[in-house]
């Protein structure tokens, strides 16, 4: 069976990870999330996947290469130029990028699945496309229901009672939300569905073409189904995923690496002297990093491998990413460090090195972090706080 996983978009929401990192290939304690996807797929008989790309390309590509160790067939579909010698990305839509692949050649000849490549799900495919072929539907929209008090933070999906959809809610408001039924960005389509796709430009699934499926008075239908479905749409998303993994609530991801103590997990090679420092899971330690004594590591937290904890430095509810030394006395509290960014859980960023603050939070490959200037130690003072 044929799927696509859509995976050509920037994921500008997702910076800085998103700089040097697509959206498919951010990290799962390790694991590429669309490494997940793909595994999801191949247990319920996909085994056939288009991939569109476009933005770090070669990431994704290099990566899954032809699907075959991964127990399935992979093919890309690039959505850009070549300017300068350089690859340069420019994204169709997520329907012009399925539409791209069909004129190419008639790919999807039956009913085939859609995925957004920046999700975590444990869905039942299966059950999914034997419903979407039981109401004889030419798209089918999988959602899931969420607590009313959640709904304006998603797309809201309005049925009818044969489960036919009927209008659409972009993050209504409380008092407004017609449904508490969200898109998950799981789709279900039959080849016929392009149709209503025009081609060479760009075109959107949400945007355009449901909306017009909807006016068009097509076998449009959306079906509710209980999964887990962790979205990573934004970083304080990502932050929360990986909370989220560690405490057990995903259970199609196991964490990896030896289980030294309950709840602290750690790859090959780290050194620690256990005694000397307080680690309090559930907690990941990644392989060849170096933890030194006086440091207090408090889960739900990962460390990713080849990093340096120095001494008395904190990490508290937080991720850090490989490479990263964490200098003398640091205090990281619900922060996100990648390279030279430290992102707190709203999102909002510093860059450690134009704040003069690299002897804080650098490179672990770097021999001579520094010593801080006093201009900067207030500043140093309230990221260590926290605040």
């Amino acid at each position: 069976m044929k799927a696509m996983i859509l995976a050509a978009g920037k994921g500008t929401r997702v910076r800085p990870i998103t700089y040097t990192i697509p959206k498919p290939m951010i990290p799962i304690l390790q694991k590429p999330v669309m490494e997940f996807l793909l595994e999801l797929l191949r247990q319920h008989g996909f085994d056939e996947i288009m991939v569109n790309v476009s933005h770090l390309a070669n990431e994704i590509e290099n990566y899954f290469r032809d699907g075959q160790r991964f127990g399935v067939k992979i093919a890309y579909s690039f959505e850009g130029n070549i300017v300068d010698g350089e690859l340069v990305g420019k994204a169709l839509g997520s329907a012009g990028g399925m539409r791209r692949i069909q004129d190419f050649y008639p790919f999807f000849d039956d009913t085939f699945i859609v995925l957004c490549g920046d999700a975590l799900i444990d869905l039942d495919l299966t059950k999914a496309v034997e419903w979407h072929r039981s109401k004889g539907a030419i798209a089918t929209v999988v959602m899931k229901s969420v607590p009313r008090d959640q709904v304006s933070s998603y797309g809201v999906v309005v049925t009818d009672e044969e489960g036919r959809i009927k209008a659409f809610q972009e993050k209504p408001s409380i008092d407004e939300a017609l449904s508490t039924d969200i898109n998950t960005g799981i789709y279900i389509f039959e080849p016929e569905v392009f149709d209503y796709i025009p081609s060479g430009v760009e075109y959107d699934i949400g945007g355009q073409l449901f909306p017009k499926l909807v006016e068009m008075g097509a076998p449009f239908y959306g079906v509710s189904m209980d999964f887990e479905w962790v979205d990573i749409g934004k970083v304080p998303d990502y932050w929360q995923a990986i909370r989220d993994v560690l405490l057990g609530k995903v259970k199609n991801v196991p964490i990896p690496g030896k289980e030294v103590a309950p709840g602290i997990y750690t790859g090959l090679n780290v050194v620690v002297n256990w005694d000397k420092v307080d680690i309090r899971g559930p907690v990941y330690i990644g392989a060849m990093t170096r933890i030194e004594d006086g440091a207090t590591i408090i889960g739900p937290s990962m460390i990713g491998p080849s990093c340096h904890i120095c001494s008395n430095a904190t990490v508290d509810n937080s991720v850090i990413f490989e490479y990263s030394r964490l200098g003398p006395g640091v205090r990281l509290v619900d922060k996100l460090v990648f390279g030279r960014y430290c992102v707190d859980k709203t999102g909002a960023a510093i860059d450690v090195q134009a704040a003069a603050l690299d002897w804080l939070i650098t490179d672990a490959r770097k021999t001579d972090p520094g010593v801080p200037p006093d201009e900067h130690r207030v500043i140093a003072e309230l990221l260590s706080n926290g605040r």
